[in-house]
């Protein structure tokens, strides 16, 4: 097994200060032999073989980007490849690292049997062992969400202080969440903005090894790259020179499940194009949130739902099959959030009901706040806001029909306001016309004509 150790030994105390208040998660040390990687040699004899086989004769330097390896590892696999007469030198430089590699006839008709067997050809995977040591490690160092945290993040959104005090407390807690409530209250946004309490980087491998099986974890859409903030970070860090290669550093993810999901997404999935195994979407979300959207719509009960989700992560681990029936078990260190418009006593029984952390309903807002979120769209949209015509909105539009202040609809009326005015080739413009014109084609009803001020009005 690797052994974790931080890589940032040998930079000034200052910096290594700097990265530790960061939370910059600490990778293995590169692997300077085979018996480093944790690998069969037979293993990264196979992956170094397709490589070539489908790139053609290739640089050394190429084969460490894509095989993310060492020189010194490659190196040891190649001499044993080239005692073997599996591949052979093509071309030397002045450099001892200047070299370029091409398999010869046994070792293309070799490699071409590795690839008719299993067609992955990438970074080399890590050990499963790696992957739960490091799993374990990043979760004892996850941040707590504060108060801060929160105040940061929900600052102009208009929720009641008792419904930030329950956001916070099950988000410090990484309990699970139940967000319930009319449909356009804002729940799926509210549940995609928990996604920024979950801050700082951390580290997980491109592909994991079990058995002769290897899976793929790591997911361009869902592993988002270090962004702008943490440029610090990895500066200080060196860009965790050092560390090993097969591990990727990402914003903490969200994974968003809808109506989609069935019970078999839960388990791998076998790629023939790629011809390794898929991680499932609770896999991926180690260290985030997994968020099921639409509760009550999948292609499954919910309580069945519920049920698998929950028994694996009361665990802290999760029970995945290979083709095959082989059974192993893989970390799970995710927050469940779940989000419907049903009612929950319609969706879940009592008993299963007491199992979720936290049920926190998402209602309408109170009117100061959606003033004030009404207020926010229209400085984002460019749009001065008019009193009277906000006050003609929640007065005429919303008392008249008696639809509640519901978070979801002031961004949604001034982008429609800001669409009539587009279409007509005219700037948006705040008025009573113009949020009829928005309201009716909304909810599909003829909104009473605003006699304040005359129809020309949006011209």
């Amino acid at each position: 097994m690797l052994e974790l150790e931080s890589t940032l030994s040998g930079m000034p105390p200052e910096a290594v200060a700097a990265c530790d208040s960061d939370a910059l998660p600490p990778l293995p040390p590169q692997a300077r032999s085979v018996r480093d990687t944790g690998l069969e040699l037979q293993l990264l004899v196979e992956l170094l073989a397709k490589t070539i086989l489908v790139g053609g004769r290739s640089h050394l330097a190429m084969l460490t980007g894509k095989l993310r390896l060492s020189i010194n590892v490659l190196r040891e696999v190649l001499d044993f490849m080239l005692a073997e007469q599996l591949a052979e030198v093509a071309w030397r430089g002045d450099s001892d690292i200047d070299v370029q590699y091409q398999l010869t006839t046994a070792g293309k008709q070799r490699a071409a049997g590795y690839l008719e067997r299993c067609p992955y050809v990438g970074p080399a995977p890590v050990t499963l062992e790696a992957y739960r040591a490091m799993v374990a490690r990043q979760a004892e160092q996850a941040p707590r969400v504060t108060p801060d945290d929160l105040a940061a993040v929900f600052a102009n959104d208009g929720l009641a202080p008792a419904l930030r005090e329950r956001l916070g407390a099950a988000m410090y807690a990484r309990r699970s969440i139940l967000l319930y409530g009319p449909p356009g209250s804002g729940k799926t946004a509210l549940a995609r903005k928990l996604g920024e309490l979950v801050e700082g980087l951390v580290a997980l491998p491109y592909a994991i090894v079990v058995g002769q099986e290897i899976v793929a974890l790591h997911d361009p859409a869902q592993h988002l790259p270090p962004g702008p903030r943490h440029a610090q970070q990895l500066r200080l860090a060196g860009e965790r020179r050092g560390g090993d290669p097969r591990w990727a550093l990402c914003q903490r993810p969200l994974v968003a499940l809808g109506a989609e999901l069935g019970l078999d997404m839960l388990e791998l999935q076998r790629d023939g194009y790629s011809g390794c195994y898929r991680a499932p979407p609770q896999l991926k979300a180690n260290h985030g949130i997994l968020l099921v959207d639409d509760l009550g719509r999948q292609r499954v009960a919910a309580a069945d739902l519920l049920r698998r989700l929950s028994e694996a992560l009361d665990q802290g681990q999760d029970q995945l099959s290979l083709q095959g029936g082989h059974r192993f078990t893989v970390p799970l260190d995710v927050a469940l959030v779940l989000a419907t418009s049903l009612a929950p006593e319609a969706l879940l029984d009592a008993s299963a009901l007491r199992r979720l952390g936290y049920k926190i309903e998402v209602g309408a807002l109170a009117e100061a706040n959606y003033r004030a979120l009404f207020r926010r769209h229209c400085r984002q949209a460019g749009l001065a806001c008019d009193e009277a015509a906000l006050g003609y909105l929640i007065g005429q539009l919303h008392g008249g029909s008696g639809r509640a202040l519901l978070a979801s609809l002031p961004g949604e009326i001034v982008g429609r306001i800001a669409d009539f005015a587009g279409f007509a080739g005219v700037a948006p413009q705040l008025s009573m016309a113009a949020l009829d014109q928005a309201w009716s084609s909304m909810f599909a009803v003829a909104a009473a004509p605003a006699e304040a001020e005359p129809q020309e009005s949006m011209q």
